[in-house]
């Protein structure tokens, strides 16, 4: 479909959080956000990269700090939050380390941060959404969640590590926990909708962050020039973002159409069919709720 940031509705009135809004895809999405009238929370893990990032954003925005790899920062987060939420975007990440590491509760660290973090955000900011007379929570997975296995409920165990699969598993249970949460929010007769996205193939700074791929001095010195030349940039990339925070069904996934859904228009993004199963679902998400204490009240 035919989709720009210019067709976003007017979100006057409207309050967005957006989780690694600093740069790539969250800076991108969360400007648009701002210049159709929200007001937009960048959480980020740099107060400072935040402050620069929201200086050149138009509207009204403010930042708040906010680790996705601690439990601790997502539940002090999410005790400082007062009001009603419109808009949770949970869009940080971190992409492939080449080596083994933990988060500071002993998750691995993808898992931990991408959906373990999440998870307990949405969690703890519930009612917050559920204050809101329309709330929606976004998830961002990626084309790599099709590399996923029945494997994601052992949340990526220190024996086994591979980088490029436990990266597919987080993703994996990203899109699992989007389709759970609709599924559940509507069971409960609740207004909140979740929707998913995936950015296809961006240049950002996940593959040159230092605590994933940038780990590697090659990919952090190289990568800013030569990302650019292979890939969409990462304005393109969060068109599928905004697109699933405002006017996308509930339930859905979206991505770009267009070589392997690596980039172009947006539509209906191909879903693992380990992302469809039910049961692997509702495993993963009491997984989750024992792993981080958190529980969903609707």
């Amino acid at each position: 479909m035919s989709f720009k940031p210019a067709d976003l509705p007017d979100l006057s009135g409207k309050i967005a959080v957006v989780t690694g809004a600093n740069s790539g895809i969250g800076f991108h999405a969360s400007r648009h956000l701002a210049d159709h009238g929200a007001r937009v929370v960048l959480a980020v893990r740099d107060l400072q990269a935040g402050a620069e990032a929201a200086a050149k954003m138009p509207g009204d925005t403010e930042v708040e700090h906010l680790d996705l790899a601690s439990q601790a920062s997502v539940a002090a987060f999410a005790e400082r939050w007062t009001g009603p939420l419109d808009l949770l975007v949970n869009n940080a990440g971190i992409m492939r380390p080449p080596a083994y590491r933990e988060t500071e509760d002993g998750h691995e660290l993808m898992f931990g941060t991408n959906h373990y973090g999440h998870f307990a955000l949405t969690g703890r900011l519930l009612p917050a959404l559920l204050a809101a007379p329309a709330p929606r929570v976004v998830t961002i997975a990626s084309i790599a969640h099709l590399g996923g296995d029945a494997g994601v409920v052992d949340a990526n165990p220190e024996a086994t590590y591979d980088a490029n699969k436990y990266y597919a598993q987080s993703k994996l249970a990203n899109l699992m926990f989007a389709r759970e949460l609709h599924k559940r929010a509507a069971a409960a007769g609740s207004p909140l909708t979740s929707t998913a996205a995936h950015p296809g193939v961006s240049s950002t700074g996940l593959i040159i962050d230092p605590d994933g791929m940038g780990a590697n001095w090659i990919f952090r010195t190289v990568g800013p020039f030569i990302l650019p030349l292979l890939f969409q940039p990462a304005a393109a990339g969060a068109n599928p973002t905004l697109y699933a925070a405002t006017l996308a069904e509930p339930g859905s996934y979206t991505g770009p159409q267009w070589i392997g859904e690596s980039r172009g228009p947006i539509g209906p993004a191909r879903l693992n069919p380990y992302a469809e199963d039910d049961d692997l679902a509702a495993r993963l998400w009491k997984e989750s709720e024992a792993a981080t204490g958190v529980t969903f009240a609707f």
